[in-house]
């Protein structure tokens, strides 16, 4: 049954954001900037202490049945996409942002920021306290461990954990199961 506070949030968010889905929810309290950058898709939950935020050009979308648990914070300086029916547990960071330090005795806020295309497909699952660093692609299905650091391309299928991150597990096709991988995340033969 969908609730009636979210109908009503819906419609009164609705001319804020560059889209907001019906019936979609955002839980409070929450801090956004950049809301016309920001693209919610059709019934997408996002749960209490949010933070989203885009910077210069920066576009946020999140597409359509995704849920977002509470203490997630999200920013970004290009496009970055969260595909749809995807999970994203409590306390996960998500960028495209890197910043610059090399001039020494410079505030890293006051120096440029490096932008990298950070993409998660769809119907994936991001467990609790995950970071996804910039220039990180997730291909559909992908699982990510709890406390996982990830930055770097994974295919689709795969089981991601650690620090950093790494493949440990694939959807093989052809056996219809999921098979433990090696270091370089190819299947191990039997």
């Amino acid at each position: 049954m969908i609730k009636l506070i979210w109908v009503v949030r819906a419609i009164l968010y609705k001319p804020f954001f560059g889209k907001f889905g019906f019936v979609s929810y955002l839980g409070k309290p929450l801090f956004i900037k950049g809301s016309k950058n920001i693209f919610i898709g059709k019934k997408v939950r996002i749960f209490p202490n949010f933070r989203i935020e885009t910077h210069g050009q920066g576009r946020i979308i999140i597409e359509d049945n995704t849920a977002i648990q509470q203490n997630v914070h999200i920013t970004s300086a290009s496009n970055l996409i969260i595909g749809s029916s995807s999970t994203i547990l409590a306390n996960t960071f998500i960028t495209n942002i890197d910043h610059e330090y090399e001039e020494i005795g410079k505030h890293i806020l006051d120096q440029p920021m490096r932008i990298k295309e950070t993409k998660i497909g769809e119907n994936c699952f991001i467990g609790t306290g995950v970071a996804i660093q910039a220039g990180t692609i997730l291909g559909k299905q992908c699982i990510v461990g709890a406390n996982s650091v990830v930055r770097g391309t994974f295919p689709d299928y795969c089981v991601i954990v650690g620090v950093p991150a790494k493949i440990v597990k694939r959807f093989n096709p052809k056996s219809g199961v999921w098979e433990k991988t090696d270091k370089f995340g190819e299947i191990i033969k039997k």
